[in-house]
């Protein structure tokens, strides 16, 4: 920190394992520094309330703040430490997260429920939607729900009734599925990215998420992560969740192999019609030729779509495609095969600043099985754990599964009252706790995920074959079979945020 003083006195009472209280106070002072606060939670199992004293860009600098929660199981915390060391401005924190993504923002908001703090990195300066829109199924729904946000987003979509099949070659329908068949109602909606991102981030305390913050470096300090960020800021964590993407920092710290390139990529667009886009609310997929496009509502304006194929096959370059819309378009449209004429209406009435091209890259799934996904108080989630083709479309719904799970293993473990009341012992009970939730959380997520990598790169490669055989076979017998994937994949239940 430069031209600059902080001095802040902390302190955090304990709690009570009948009553569940904690009391905190902090005040600080210092000059040319920024003002920031934080709001209160109000939770099923907490009754929580902290203001937080922060800069003021003027001297003199005044903060004050004071916590308090009272439940069954309740906590309340006030916890913000920062000291100078050099120019440098170090921060506590109990539990950071990298990436304010699908993964970062469920876990942050299932861990809020729960009357735990914690803190979202995110390395772009607002809230990033890439990708438009993406199919959420019935385990998505659950986790949903389980955070409290279900019913805001499903007012904003349309249910999607069930899913079509057809053939690129022959033009024909090859298989229908009725989401509303066997084991029920299958809830089923296309939402926009835009939409699920802002309504996780309402439903968080104020200051949860610290923009332009690109994490470089991890390193270890006793029992604590120390994250260095590109501008220099440290923070030392109880707590590391990598929520970081195919890219994951968090995941190469821990050692995990990096993601390999599936061969195939993905263009992906959505288009606006104001009077109406007049299509039934399903899901019509289409697959032959060495591409499988699809077309699903969002709602009655909004259609979403995507087209995925290989490279080489085709002879194209994706990131030439990146580069150039107008191109990108072009292919697209010489590569639908047999359309009605209003659904290829879709392709070409879609805005070329409302389409996108990417590689898909997926991570091996023998390397999830034996890899390691968590180590002592560090791991991984949604893209940074289990980065997948998009052929289930059950990237983004999984990565709320982990956030669900990993909230719950989390307070299991840290809403117990603590046993070593002296610093060291306390922080050493504390490692262990979290090093026991987060071997829960992966236990549980280690095979759902290497099952969903697998099945989700198999089928892809059988849809989009353009070999004679595996194409007669699809044709005339795999594709019903095959969509009914969609289903037994999507019908997981990654249970309550609840904790015994």
């Amino acid at each position: 920190m430069r031209n600059g003083f902080v001095s802040v006195e902390h302190e955090d009472g304990g709690w009570d394992r009948n009553r569940g209280y904690a009391r905190g106070r902090g005040r600080g002072r210092g000059r040319g520094f920024r003002g920031r606060g934080r709001g209160g939670y109000n939770g099923p199992q907490v009754d929580a309330q902290q203001d937080m004293g922060g800069y003021n860009q003027e001297p003199p600098f005044q903060g004050r703040g004071r916590g308090r929660g009272r439940g069954n199981r309740g906590r309340g915390r006030v916890f913000y430490m920062a000291v100078e060391v050099g120019t440098t401005m170090e921060m506590n924190e109990d539990i950071l997260i990298v990436g304010a993504g699908i993964g970062g923002l469920t876990t942050c908001l299932g861990l809020h429920r729960l009357g735990l703090r914690s803190l979202v990195l995110e390395s772009s300066d607002s809230l990033r939607v890439t990708g438009f829109a993406l199919g959420t199924w019935k385990n998505a729904w659950r986790a949903l729900d389980a955070l409290g946000v279900g019913d805001s987003i499903r007012q904003q979509h349309m249910q999607i009734q069930g899913l079509q099949v057809f053939s690129t070659i022959s033009g024909q329908p090859t298989s229908e599925i009725s989401f509303g068949g066997e084991g029920g109602i299958h809830e089923i909606r296309c939402v926009r990215r835009k939409v699920l991102l802002e309504t996780l981030e309402r439903e968080l305390p104020c200051g949860s998420i610290r923009y332009s913050s690109k994490v470089v470096s991890i390193q270890e300090s006793g029992h604590y992560k120390t994250v260095h960020l590109a501008d220099g800021s440290v923070l030392k964590a109880k707590v590391l969740i990598g929520c970081d993407g195919v890219n994951s920092v968090v995941a190469n710290w821990l050692g995990l192999d990096k993601p390999v390139d599936s061969g195939r990529s993905a263009v992906r667009g959505i288009v606006e019609f104001p009077d109406g886009h007049g299509l039934e609310p399903k899901f019509r997929l289409h697959f032959g030729n060495g591409v499988r496009h699809g077309v699903i509502p969002c709602g009655p304006t909004t259609l979403y779509w995507f087209l995925t194929f290989a490279p080489s096959v085709h002879g194209v370059d994706t990131e030439e495609l990146e580069q150039n819309p107008a191109k990108m378009k072009d292919f697209v449209l010489s590569k639908l095969g047999k359309l009605p004429q209003h659904i290829e209406n879709v392709y070409e009435k879609t805005a070329l600043d409302c389409m996108s091209c990417s590689p898909l890259k997926f991570r091996l799934p023998w390397k999830v099985a034996t890899g390691h996904i968590y180590k002592g108080n560090v791991c991984v989630a949604g893209d940074a754990l289990h980065p997948m083709t998009p052929d289930l479309g059950q990237g983004g719904c999984s990565a709320m599964e982990d956030g669900v799970v990993l909230a719950r293993c989390l307070g299991e473990v840290l809403l117990r009252k603590p046993t070593r009341e002296d610093g060291e012992g306390k922080d050493e009970e504390y490692y262990k706790r979290i090093s026991e939730g987060l071997e829960k959380y992966a236990k549980e997520r280690r095979w759902r995920s290497v099952k969903l990598i697998t099945t989700a790169y198999v089928v892809g490669l059988i849809q989009e074959s353009d070999w004679k055989v595996v194409r007669f076979l699809r044709e005339k017998f795999l594709s019903g079979f095959l969509a009914k994937f969609f289903l037994r994949m999507g019908d997981f239940d990654c249970g309550q945020l609840s904790i015994s």
